[in-house]
């Protein structure tokens, strides 16, 4: 909805850029709307809030966490089905506010949220990426300007970090390729090392009890056919019945 409000008011010219967490950005180009750039992403990380200041390994059974990610969830009920999950909303801030309180033991949100909002002192574990799979996305944000607006593209330019841009692209091109608004939880997470994309992409049934993972390491000046060739990868290794809801 926010996405939505924000790229009419861009097209109707009422703003010259916008800028949205690429996490909650849709992967396929809208019309007329052109990336500018993609900013120098923040630690792509989830994180883990909660009431005893536990470990995800050592948090008591029966223990209550809070996320509106269908990603998250899947995640967290592979990894400890004993843990409930149970559905939140709100901001960053709003969330945490809620741990001990209520319905929710605890929550799990972006680290680059914790961080760019000063209570990375709540954080009682790092999740860590090669298994709680980040968003595609992340951690970075894009800017959005109109494609016939080359001086707002030539400023919006100044803040394009370009192995953000190459990560993220790779990633967004999977998502795309995998199917875009896919219901079924998806996750990509690509980073740049020394001219090569390290990706890893996987894909769960909801209740997270069928998931498929997949790697790949590829030359980082084509992320667009990386991300393609990795959704390929995870279609063929048996994700076709997650995706198409089965």
């Amino acid at each position: 909805m926010f996405v939505q409000e924000i790229n009419r008011a861009l097209l109707d010219g009422k703003i010259d850029a916008a800028v949205h967490s690429a996490k909650d950005l849709p992967a396929p180009s809208l019309a007329g709307v052109a990336i500018a750039a993609i900013c120098e992403r923040r630690d792509p990380r989830d994180v883990l809030v909660n009431r005893w200041d536990a470990t995800l390994a050592s948090l008591p059974a029966g223990a209550r966490l809070g996320t509106g990610s269908p990603r998250r969830a899947a995640l967290l009920a592979s990894m400890r089905p004993d843990v409930g999950v149970v559905p939140i909303r709100g901001n960053v801030g709003t969330r945490i506010a809620r741990v001990g309180t209520g319905d929710y033991d605890g929550v799990v949100v972006a680290a680059a949220g914790l961080q760019r909002l000063g209570l990375t002192d709540r954080a009682a574990e790092y999740l860590d990426p090669e298994v709680f799979t980040p968003d595609v996305g992340q951690g970075a944000l894009i800017v959005q300007v109109r494609e016939d607006d080359a001086e707002a593209a030539g400023i919006a330019a100044l803040a394009d970090h370009a192995q953000t841009r190459t990560a993220v692209s790779a990633e967004r091109a999977f998502l795309l390729a995998i199917g875009g608004g896919c219901s079924a939880p998806v996750a990509a997470f690509a980073s740049v090392a020394g001219g090569m994309l390290r990706m890893r992409a996987m894909a769960s049934s909801p209740d997270g009890v069928r998931m498929f993972r997949q790697r790949l390491d590829f030359d980082a000046s084509d992320p667009l056919a990386g991300g393609r060739v990795l959704a390929e990868k995870l279609i063929e290794a048996g994700a076709s019945d997650i995706l198409d809801g089965r």
